[in-house]
């Protein structure tokens, strides 16, 4: 009797299991909009393929081409012959771009005064920065090495095939003979005679930049790039990454997209080896192209991380595209949930932060839009209902932001347990929205715009941005980077010339600090960052595991003279900010883009991947992985698991609070993925500089508001802590990034 029961009870869990198993593929079957959202993207591609589009490069040189093999008149034949070569040089095709414009040289050569002087160095300089690229394609692409292209060039960074950069010297002083005074041309001059391993005793005096003006301010151990031999050298354009550990076994994996209208997104699984292995096609991602950002975050609660692509930015009217919402199915597939959890929507973007701004454990997205002249596109906060949906309420909260939006983040400004709203954007005031908590007698909450009360809606052309607590006194604080594009030779004005010491005109960066009582100082000249910038994929993270803050900022502009390095800047134990980008090793000269810090080889010290790449549609690069070498500094590894705040503790305080040998010290960390171009690991790995031990750590739940503290911990260790529960020491296994 009783083993007849027993079997019967079994047949009906069995049956009970299967049938749940069955509704929840049922669902997923439901959900799963991936195959439209590839059938949509291959349209959108398809339709954009056209003359008209200024960054569909191939297809406008060989309109241009054709036009001049039929031109009948002379001046015709040349002005599309000077166009196709400026088009086949964006497109990466440089031998043929060369052709063509030393053609266009040799005519108005051969017939002085036939056109304005102007005119001829426009030519002229086309041609050098072609011969530039010619040298980066033939050597620093296709022969590359760890160190190509970072500044100061030298050692294995130097070319091997040399035509590309004769060419350019050629062309560079015959530019600055005619005028000395051209900053760009100088610039340019010197780093192609570093490229041929000539600088600085083969540059003319008067033309030499010397050597001592790239000299780092601060001291630090070198960084190596090590993407080729752990197999993440990943080339494409500008992009986006995702750093954070998909799979749920203990290393982090690497997401990264290309915002090439038809480039994949790519994902890379940590082996635990040194080396990653690709399984963009085994993840179900193919065909999920294009994105210009990534955002990484478990939207559904369920302890997987999932993934939010944005598509359109910098396209104006052309760039209503949808972003993708990437359910994380724990099986190491992928899924596009975008319309069935109601963010379909199709506008010009490559920003959006997530945060819970209403406290009721599920991360909300804000989206911000880009609008242009003629091509208005709001900005959206969808609210997420709890269930796998959202609503779009930003009307309801009064939020209102029809801008150039190029940054936006969540933080807790005044330490009150409320999100609040940072919105940086091109041409524009930057905009502040305090959450005001649900208005009186009502359901809605409400958001108020202060951001020039609270001294905070500068730059007026601005870029990224986050909150961070960069001098360690509790208070977030403010970083927002300028991309100064009303004096559009940026790098020509800006940057080359404070190399050389020159006045810039370049709108700086601004870094605030919080005052605590919803109000911050500008304190960026007494921290050592005025200066012209150009930031676009930036981040921030401890390069040197001394508790403060540093700061990675990936440069660079759509024109190919864009030949400046990437800037890191240590954090001067939160005086401010010393200049470490060639001590360091991470000068790039290629266009930086996303940037993601994480303990990839679970040492106990951050590394940092940035994506490389342009606009232009030949304007690719590999992205590079800089390994950590590592510190005599202590550290604390925290991953956060939340019950009633959000599954990942996104937003959550962290304050460690230790002995040293110069005094106790307080380090405070704020759960998230960093700056609002590229997506760092959201498990917190804090350095805390020499110490004796930790006396105290305690952890304020965003959401929940709960506290919980724990006295005496080890250090050097990685830990794991479920909202209410105990302190978990996990076993993480380390292994040697370098190949």
């Amino acid at each position: 009797m009783i083993r007849s029961f027993t079997t019967i009870w079994m047949r009906v869990a069995l049956l009970t299991v299967v049938a749940a198993v069955s509704l929840s593929q049922e669902r997923a079957i439901e959900r799963d909009g991936t195959e439209a959202m590839r059938r949509r993207l291959d349209e959108i591609a398809r339709r954009a393929s056209h003359k008209d589009n200024p960054y569909a490069n191939a297809i406008r040189a060989d309109h241009f081409k054709a036009l001049a093999n039929v031109a009948s008149a002379l001046g015709d034949r040349i002005r599309y012959k000077f166009e196709a070569g400026r088009a086949l040089l964006n497109a990466g095709r440089t031998e043929e771009a060369i052709e063509e414009l030393t053609y266009v040289k040799n005519f108005f050569d051969a017939r002085p005064g036939s056109v304005d002087r102007a005119t001829h160095r426009v030519i002229r300089r086309k041609l050098a920065v072609a011969y530039m690229r010619l040298g980066e394609q033939e050597n620093c692409a296709e022969n590359h090495s760890a160190a190509s292209c970072i500044l100061p060039i030298r050692g294995d960074g130097v070319h091997r095939i040399e035509r590309g950069s004769r060419g350019a010297v050629k062309e560079y002083l015959a530019l600055l003979k005619d005028d000395p005074g051209d900053v760009e041309s100088r610039w340019l001059l010197n780093i192609a005679y570093m490229t041929l391993g000539e600088y600085p005793d083969g540059v003319p005096e008067a033309l030499l930049i010397p050597p001592e003006v790239f000299a780092s301010g601060a001291s630090l151990a070198p960084f190596s790039d090590v993407a080729g031999g752990a197999g993440v050298d990943a080339v494409g354009l500008s992009g986006g990454v995702a750093m954070d550990d998909f799979t749920g076994d203990g290393f982090l994996d690497i997401v990264t997209s290309s915002w090439g209208l038809r480039d994949p997104l790519r994902y890379f699984e940590n082996r635990g080896d040194g080396t990653f292995n690709e399984k963009t096609e085994e993840a179900g991602l193919e065909g999920i192209v294009g994105g210009l950002n990534v955002k990484h975050v478990d939207y559904d609660n369920d302890g997987d991380l999932d993934l939010f692509v944005l598509r359109g930015a910098w396209l104006g009217g052309l760039g209503a595209h949808p972003n993708s919402l990437l359910e994380n199915q724990g099986d190491g597939r992928f899924i596009d949930t975008t319309e069935a959890a109601g963010l379909l929507s199709f506008h010009p973007t490559q920003t959006a932060a997530w945060g819970d701004f209403d406290n009721d454990g599920d991360l909300d997205l804000f989206v911000g839009n880009e609008t242009t002249e003629g091509s208005p596109h709001r900005s959206e906060l969808f609210r997420n209902n709890g269930d796998g949906s959202f609503d779009e309420i930003s009307a309801e909260v009064s939020i209102h932001v029809e801008a150039y939006v190029k940054g936006v983040a969540w933080g807790d400004i005044e330490g009150d347990g409320d999100l609040d709203l940072y919105v940086s954007t091109l041409a524009g005031p930057n905009l502040l929205f305090a959450n005001s908590g649900r208005a009186a007698g009502g359901t809605s909450w409400q958001f108020e715009e202060v951001g020039k009360l609270a001294g905070v809606d500068k730059p007026h052309h601005s870029f990224p941005t986050w909150f961070f607590d960069y001098d360690n006194d509790g208070h977030l604080d403010l970083f927002a980077c300028s991309y100064d594009l009303s004096r559009y030779s940026a790098f020509a004005e800006n940057v080359a010339a404070f190399y050389m010491g020159m006045k810039s005109p370049a709108e700086p960066p601004r870094l605030y600090r919080n005052k605590g009582d919803g109000t911050f100082n500008d304190v960026t000249v007494a921290a050592g960052l005025a200066q012209p910038l150009f930031a676009m994929g930036s981040n921030f993270g401890d390069l040197d595991n001394d508790g403060f803050l540093d700061i990675y900022l990936g440069t660079g502009e759509p024109e190919l003279t864009s030949i400046i390095p990437n800037r890191v800047f240590k954090n001067v134990a939160g005086t401010g900010f010393s200049d470490v980008t060639t001590v360091g090793g991470f000068g790039h000269l290629q266009k930086g883009h996303a940037v993601a810090f994480g303990d990839i080889d679970n040492d106990g010290d951050q590394d940092v991947y940035v994506v490389n790449g342009g606009a232009y549609q030949g304007d690719t690069f590999r992205n590079s992985l800089f390994e950590n070498p590592g510190a005599e500094s202590i550290f604390l590894t925290l991953e956060l698991e939340g019950r009633k705040s959000n599954r990942y503790g996104v937003d959550s305080r962290i304050r460690v609070d230790v002995t040293s040998p110069a005094g106790p010290r307080s380090f405070f960390r704020t759960v998230g993925s960093g700056g609002s171009f590229g997506g760092s690991t959201l498990r917190q790995e804090i350095g805390l500089g020499t110490l004796a031990k930790i006396e105290r750590l305690e952890i304020r739940w965003h959401g929940s508001g709960a506290v919980q503290s724990f006295n005496d911990i080890a250090v050097n260790q990685f830990y794991r802590l479920v909202e209410g529960g105990d302190l978990e020491p996990i076993a993480a296994r380390s292994f040697d990034l370098s190949p």
